[in-house]
């Protein structure tokens, strides 16, 4: 595989820069480096990038499974760059998978590697839309794609330690960072190419400046109380009886209101857990429901239909995410019933996300911060659900999925949306022990981190160990199957 890296590296390198649209990108240089004044932090040439697989196998416990994913090996392709700065500051990034394939993308962000190394850190985000582009839209590697799959999965992981970087430059944390931000500098991050048609940059600083309204307060208010998120801890497929209701009632004890539930595997299992979890928190608690994708678009309507009568908020994911028209056959069969339909966590770009949005086929939109291409890509999704006024409700859990998706969602509310209705972001209990600023949950809310940073840095001793193949765990574990 490292062969194979190498010459897939070698094989990427264009011949020629990237030359299009090239007088504009000196322009909006120009205009950035102006906007960002003389006193910017921003500083050193990336001398280094090291990408790890990093898997956390199932039989440690701690995972849930679901109707499509029976046995998940939490999984993160984990980047990490350096530069020549005297600070020694490091930035770290991450894309989410689960176990299998991990090692494709880590193969991925070294035929990309040569697209940021010897790049000065102030010249990439004097220009973050160019930069962002040249990622995605490599004159060979693209064909993979293009801005999909592996390959997307992977300059999401570098884009990801590319802002963990400037953030801690900056001294704040992510969220941080864009809040203050001048409303043209969040524009110039961002590529819209392919969805003009929807939302122009015109239209994106009229949201951004319109957003400035209030946004101290905000700001007060979530640093205050938090951000309001669900839990999917306690009703994954295959838990017991006995184990879903202990959760569930400790769950309240811990003051969630909002609960999401697997189905999709069995009609009639669905039916008994959906009513012993009603019973546990009761018909004024939140309930959403999530299939992963199990379902052709007939059977998730017949289905829903049964399960419409314990009052799901929605159903996520009840059919292939590609299928845009399909999520629009299912939304206008059961919105009626008052059940919506979630979507977005494995939407491959903001192209399906703008046509989810123009078909009206979702009314609950879910980014997912390491499968677009990092926030670059997150920021035209949040200010396309704006526009068409549907609320962005993450998706999360994961390898470090909520500890990054928390900054984007704070700075939706402060900053975009200036709404918190029938708005939440996802949680799940597990694998923030690896972290190194691990999320805070209060009152089932979101704490804004307050740590420089994407909160993607991961404990190194925590990576040593679940490093794959070579990590003590994996070692053992991989001994115990030969034998």
């Amino acid at each position: 595989m490292s062969a194979l890296c190498a010459r897939l590296s070698s094989a990427s390198r264009p011949s020629s820069p990237l030359a299009a649209h090239s007088g504009s990108r000196r322009v909006l240089t120009a205009l950035v480096a102006r906007l960002r004044g003389a006193g910017a932090m921003v500083r050193g040439r990336i001398s280094r990038l090291l990408v790890r697989d990093v898997r956390f196998p199932t039989s440690l416990g701690g995972h849930g499974s679901d109707a499509m994913h029976a046995d998940p090996d939490y999984s993160a392709a984990y980047v990490v760059i350096e530069t020549d700065a005297e600070d020694g500051l490091k930035g770290y990034g991450i894309t989410f998978t689960l176990g299998k394939g991990t090692e494709v993308v880590v193969c991925a962000v070294n035929a990309l590697a040569h697209h940021v190394l010897n790049k000065d850190l102030k010249d990439i985000v004097g220009d973050f839309r160019g930069f962002y582009r040249q990622l995605a839209s490599d004159g060979q590697l693209r064909w993979l794609g293009p801005e999909k799959g592996v390959v997307h999965l992977a300059t999401a992981a570098i884009l990801n330690a590319v802002w963990d970087l400037w953030a801690k430059q900056e001294g704040k944390p992510v969220w941080k960072l864009l809040v203050d931000m001048d409303p043209r500098m969040l524009v110039s991050c961002i590529d819209f190419r392919y969805i003009t048609d929807v939302l122009t940059e015109e239209d994106a600083l009229e949201i951004l400046q319109k957003g400035q309204v209030g946004k101290r307060e905000r700001e007060e208010q979530m640093l205050a109380q938090g951000y309001p998120a669900y839990t999917t801890s306690c009703a994954w497929l295959g838990y017991s009886d006995d184990t879903l209701k202990q959760l569930c009632t400790q769950a309240l004890k811990d003051g969630w209101t909002r609960f999401k539930v697997k189905v999709g595997a069995d009609l009639q299992d669905d039916e008994r857990r959906c009513q012993l979890i009603r019973d546990v928190i009761g018909p004024e608690k939140t309930l959403m429901m999530d299939a992963n994708q199990r379902w052709d678009v007939p059977e998730a309507v017949e289905w829903m239909s049964k399960l419409a009568k314990f009052k799901p908020l929605w159903i996520e994911e009840p059919t292939s995410p590609d299928d845009i028209l399909g999520h629009a056959t299912i939304s206008k069969a059961l919105v009626p019933l008052g059940i919506g339909v979630a979507t977005g966590e494995q939407c491959h770009n903001r192209v399906i996300f703008k046509q989810l949005l123009q078909a009206k086929a979702l009314q609950f939109l879910q980014i997912d911060s390491c499968r677009l291409g990092s926030i670059n890509e997150n920021l035209s999704v949040l200010l396309m659900a704006k526009k068409f006024e549907i609320p962005v409700c993450p998706h999360a859990g994961g390898v470090g999925l909520c500890e990054l998706v928390q900054h984007l969602i704070i700075f939706d509310y402060i900053s975009v949306s200036a709404s918190l209705k029938n708005r939440m972001c996802e949680y799940v209990d597990h694998l923030h022990e690896h972290f190194k600023y691990p999320v805070m949950i209060q009152q089932a809310s979101y704490m804004p981190p307050k740590d420089a940073g994407y909160s993607t840095e991961m404990k190194e001793e925590s990576v040593k160990k679940h490093q794959y193949p070579d990590g003590d765990v994996w070692k053992k574990l991989l001994a115990a199957q030969e034998n």
